[in-house]
């Protein structure tokens, strides 16, 4: 690996806090998982190569929409970076080297990278965990600035933000109030636990059990109370006949919440478990 970047260790993520979880360091991380001869040096340097191109117009501008116009012109329209909208759930959407060896990704890869660039320029660029589809945010004089970076950073306005997310609401559409909050800035371990999640959602739709278990146990490393995580981990170790694993995970699951909406079947499972009559299925 080329100096000038170090990947951090999965078992020293849980002590830091939200925001002080390395973003483009623990993406790459979790791309070694399954690239493991993967340079991070090199991607970093992309990064930086990138920002250093972009640097004399930016600098030129104390405009923070102008700045970041110049941001998405490159890396969108002269880069190549895109949307891809013709395999959504390719999982190398969600792998960092992916997404810059083929500059191809979803919303939040493709966040993470506009994001990476431009806080190297000086701009406050944060991702927003917006229901259904990853966007980012830059604060300007009069509000914030919203863009879509799966859509080659277009802005949004109030009007299709609340269109946007209605459908999340139960049909209802979002006040001044409610639009805020959801327009509230991921942190990083956040942004991260989406793409592990984003990740776990591929490969159980394809069966893929020991890289489900994988994606589940990685997000257990960045929080390791997520109740969510610990019973996908659970039915995934199930899945793989794992049933020491599946029994302990699915138990604790249990403790932590006594009632939830699928409280009824996990249990009868821990109890097949104990029993020694489960079987996967």
């Amino acid at each position: 690996m080329r100096a000038g970047m170090t990947l951090p260790d999965w078992n020293s993520l849980a002590g830091l806090d939200d925001d002080s979880v390395p973003l483009l360091a623990t993406a790459l991380l979790i791309a070694r998982d399954e690239y493991p001869l993967l340079d991070a040096a090199l991607y970093d340097a992309l990064i930086s190569s990138h920002s250093a191109h972009l640097r004399p117009e930016v600098d030129a501008t104390d405009s923070f929409p102008l700045k970041m116009q110049a941001i998405n012109r490159h890396l969108f329209d002269e880069l190549g970076y895109a949307g891809n909208h013709d395999e959504y759930y390719d999982p190398r959407n969600s792998y960092l080297n992916e997404v810059f060896d083929r500059r191809l990704g979803n919303p939040i890869s493709l966040a993470l990278v506009q994001m990476e660039v431009a806080r190297r320029l000086g701009l406050p660029l944060d991702g927003v965990s917006f229901p259904g589809h990853f966007l980012v945010r830059l604060p300007i004089d009069d509000g914030v600035l919203v863009m879509d970076p799966f859509n080659r950073g277009r802005p949004l306005d109030e009007e299709e933000l609340r269109l946007r997310a209605r459908p999340h609401l139960g049909g209802e559409m979002p006040d001044d109030e409610a639009l805020f909050r959801i327009l509230n800035p991921a942190s990083n371990r956040s942004m991260l636990m989406r793409m592990l999640r984003n990740l776990h959602g591929v490969y159980s739709e394809r069966d893929d059990w020991e890289r489900a278990v994988r994606c589940a146990d990685r997000i257990l490393k960045l929080a390791p109370d997520n109740a969510d995580a610990l019973r996908d981990r659970g039915l995934g170790y199930f899945k793989l006949g794992h049933r020491h694993g599946a029994r302990r995970d699915l138990g604790r699951y249990l403790q932590m919440n006594p009632e939830a909406a699928d409280v009824g079947s996990l249990r009868e499972r821990v109890v097949e478990l104990s029993s020694g009559a489960a079987k996967p299925n």
